[in-house]
């Protein structure tokens, strides 16, 4: 039973973190500029520079998503009896 409340717990880890990257990508895409000059009080970046920062931290957000969430899932599903 234990085995079955892991594989729920990472699946459901996994749907939320996921929500996460595409609400962090619908923000960026669609409030870019509002978000942009929130930042830039606190940070001189250029337009440039934030948009790298965000790709880097999504890419990053993403990797991790797949490395301990999706990856255990998906071994907990293969060797579940």
């Amino acid at each position: 039973m234990e085995v079955k409340k892991a594989e729920r717990f990472l699946l459901w880890c996994t749907i939320l973190n996921l929500a996460i990257l595409c609400f962090w990508f619908a923000m960026v895409v669609w409030n870019r500029d509002l978000i942009h000059q929130l930042h830039g009080r606190w940070f001189s970046i250029t337009p440039e520079r934030f948009d790298a920062i965000h790709y880097a931290g999504m890419a990053f957000y993403k990797i991790l998503i797949l490395v301990f969430n999706l990856t255990p899932w998906l071994a907990i599903r293969i060797i579940k009896p």
